[in-house]
């Protein structure tokens, strides 16, 4: 690609020689940020039409920009557009564009304007329009959770503290503890929005500007909430930018934790659930293999966003008011950190449909694991025994049992009375694993009937936001 020299710059005037071909290419953003277009265009529109309603450029000029803009839009969504390092950036690309198709009048786009404050209200437009994606996914993938809950209600599993097996569950709870996680996501993508809903536009370079401009008329225009009121700020600040990288993190922290369970409960040594196939592959060296690539994959991207994160705060943290050439590499963590939370939402949103559920595997792998041990503590506490007492006697049982390898269930009523001279058959009862899991019938708890009603309670707050 040809230099261009200075003087066919937009800030040529003050320099006497060529940019270096190197400096202009290491300098240059428009490779990445062209994916601004579309916004950089809506808000040179609205600035344009605010420039003629308070009479700093004509009518017909207003219309010529326009027509301008919008034929340029056109281009570039059909792919013909040409970008130019040389252009150095999607703002003056798309200006200098405009300039060629309309003359001299398109120069004028750029009164009491200048790209920082362009590029921030850019951003601001962009990553909004990116959190109603993000949020409308979740959404998705949280019903079809709540859905599976409510299919597997009484589908008893495992829970485990440690991995270890610790009291019966409903599979159906579990679900619904990862729509807890997700609806929390959902709420601070939601809150970080309102944040980013506020428009730079009107600070220029970083005070303001001499013109009459009217900042409210384009903020209604873009569908901007508040102004930015300190033009210092407008132009430099990415805490929203941080904001919503923080919550990226958060979210794919929680999008691990849970591809670490699916990836577990996948294995032969669990057996709970069966991905579908078109979400597994293959070994090219052992026929048996059907490997969870897909949970793994969204697994391991969590470390990429964990990462954007701390590259976006290392960029800020030492930059001096107002605007930095620094900051042009707050888009490409950005841009990767959205690419990404959007594409793991869409593999789990395809994901859980596709499970298969064991709940023969769920429920042995319960009856090995003493489950119902608590239970036994809780019916000696009910029957007079202080509960360290208690804890003792049934720790002493699952000795037994460990010994005996078998379940506390097949020890003796005689066996029992060893330990606690009190003991009745309705020890049997408590042991049992459905008792358990009913037994649990309070809000928040595992018994089926909770389940569903939570499920009913989760259909309300996604749908209300309450």
């Amino acid at each position: 690609m040809s230099q261009q020299s200075n003087s066919e710059k937009p800030w040529g005037g003050r320099f006497n020689a060529p940019t270096d071909a190197f400096v202009e290419r290491f300098t240059a953003s428009v490779q990445f940020d062209q994916r601004l277009a579309s916004h950089d265009i809506k808000g040179s529109i609205a600035h344009a039409q605010m420039l003629a309603d308070v009479e700093i450029i004509t009518r017909d000029d207003c219309s010529k920009i326009v027509d301008g803009l919008t034929a340029i839009q056109s281009e570039i969504s059909d792919g013909n557009f040409s970008w130019s390092i040389a252009l150095e950036d999607v703002h003056m690309n798309i200006e200098h564009a405009l300039v060629e198709r309309i003359g001299d009048v398109g120069k004028k786009l750029h009164t009491a304007r200048s790209r920082n404050d362009q590029v921030a209200t850019d951003i601001r437009m962009f990553l909004r329009e990116q959190i109603d994606v993000i949020v409308a996914g979740l959404e998705t993938l949280m019903t079809e959770l709540i859905d599976l809950a409510e299919r597997e209600a009484a589908t008893v599993m495992p829970g485990y503290t440690h991995l270890q097996t610790a009291q019966p569950i409903s599979f159906g709870h579990h679900m619904l503890a990862w729509f807890e996680m997700l609806l929390r996501d959902r709420e601070r993508f939601l809150d970080c929005r309102k944040r980013v809903n506020v428009m730079p536009l009107g600070a220029g370079a970083l005070a303001g500007t001499s013109f009459p401009i009217d900042r409210s008329k384009c903020a209604e225009s873009l569908g901007f909430d508040l102004l930015a009121e300190n033009s210092l700020d407008a132009v430099s600040d990415r805490d929203f930018a941080i904001e919503f990288s923080a919550h990226g993190a958060m979210l794919m922290m929680h999008f691990s934790r849970m591809s670490e369970e699916l990836v577990l409960w996948n294995s032969q040594q669990f057996s709970f659930i069966q991905l579908g196939d078109a979400f597994c592959t293959g070994s090219s060296m052992m026929p048996q293999k059907k490997n969870p690539d897909v949970p793994e994959l969204v697994r391991g991207k969590s470390g990429r966003v964990f990462g954007n994160l701390m590259g976006l705060m290392t960029l800020m943290k030492s930059q001096p008011l107002a605007y930095n050439k620094d900051n042009q590499e707050d888009k490409e963590p950005l841009f990767d950190t959205v690419d990404t939370l959007i594409d793991c939402i869409k593999a789990f949103g395809d994901l859980i449909p596709s499970l298969t559920i064991n709940a023969t595997a769920m429920r042995e792998a319960t009856e090995k694991g003493f489950a119902t041990a608590t239970d036994l503590a809780d019916y000696l506490v009910r029957s007079g025994l202080p509960f360290r007492d208690a804890h003792a006697v049934v720790g002493s049982a699952v000795r037994r049992a460990i010994d005996k390898n078998c379940d506390l269930s097949d020890l003796s009523i005689a066996q029992y009375r060893e330990l606690y001279p009190a003991m009745t058959d309705e020890v049997y009862k408590v042991l049992d694993i459905d008792q358990s899991l009913n037994a649990r019938d309070h809000v928040g708890g595992t018994a089926p009937a909770q389940v569903r009603e939570a499920c009913a309670r989760a259909r309300k707050r996604l749908n209300t936001g309450n």
